[in-house]
């Protein structure tokens, strides 16, 4: 994770990706960029993984793939943080990482889950991703994203 702004943009010039949270009121703020809108979407969902789980040391316990038809930039944005909700209140499944691929028709997204009894919680878990003040999308050095998560 980058510490500040002028880190960030130093970060994005050299081709790296990456998140940050950023305290907002009563929710979480989520700060991503990749070198695709893929990479960007992925450090998006493990943003949000992070505000509420400590998942460094976890071993992944199996692999669930997850295709979204092709849809609006912000539409896979919430759509995939929309998933690592629901896996994190149906299944009781953390994702630790994620992978994510564009394909003709959508995309195709590999979460490595772990169980939700494996993980450290360090914060509030997500319940829900606002639409409010969502952002995606390209720029001089590669895709970036902000979106708030409701806790």
């Amino acid at each position: 994770m980058v510490g500040d702004g002028d880190d960030e943009i130093q970060a994005r010039r050299q081709g790296e990706s990456g998140h940050r949270t950023v305290p907002h009121t009563a929710d979480i703020r989520v700060d991503a960029w990749g070198t695709s809108r893929e990479r960007c979407l992925v450090e998006a969902a493990l943003g949000m993984v992070e505000c509420f789980a400590d998942v460094t040391a976890v071993r992944p316990t199996a692999v669930e793939r997850v295709q979204f038809a092709e849809a609006a930039d912000d539409d896979l944005l919430v759509a995939l943080l929309d998933e690592v909700v629901y896996r994190l209140e149906v299944h009781g499944q953390v994702p630790v990482d994620l992978e994510a691929e564009a394909m003709d028709d959508g995309l195709d997204v590999r979460l490595a889950v772990a169980a939700l009894s494996d993980v450290e919680i360090v914060g509030s878990v997500p319940k829900a991703v606002a639409w409010h003040e969502l952002h995606i999308g390209p720029g001089p050095y590669g895709w970036s994203c902000a979106v708030t998560v409701d806790v």
